[in-house]
């Protein structure tokens, strides 16, 4: 057999490969609600979502008066951006993030402390 042959089988089994896997993993993802999350930034905030969250003092107050929704908490937790400049990515057992954000087209900066069983959101500055 030739050379173009065997490169021509070879291009159709890689492509009709290709296109499974990308078929398959697309349905598994949206089946299970799986995401790829590699970088910093993503990994730090799934990690914050995938915990129960509790409200500092400060926070349950602003919630109470309605300055706040628990809505705009999550949209923050799930699009904001870790300042891991500002962020102590070193204590324990909590280690404490900042999170830039968006509430109601302002931009804001929100407090969190990131324990192994818990998230407290303690702050939030606009």
């Amino acid at each position: 057999m030739d050379f173009l042959k065997r490169l021509g089988f070879y291009l159709i089994g890689f492509s009709v490969g290709i296109v499974f896997l990308v078929l398959f993993l697309k349905k598994k993802s949206e089946e299970t609600g799986a995401s790829f999350c590699y970088f910093p930034n993503c990994r730090t905030l799934k990690d914050i979502r995938s915990k129960p969250i509790a409200y500092s003092d400060e926070m349950q107050a602003l919630l109470a008066n309605q300055t706040l929704d628990t809505v705009d908490i999550k949209a923050f937790l799930n699009n904001g951006d870790v300042d891991f400049g500002r962020s102590d990515t070193k204590s324990a057992p909590c280690k404490t993030y900042f999170i830039e954000g968006e509430i109601a087209t302002k931009q804001a900066v929100l407090k969190v402390k990131n324990c192994p069983s818990k998230a407290i959101i303690e702050t939030v500055e606009q």
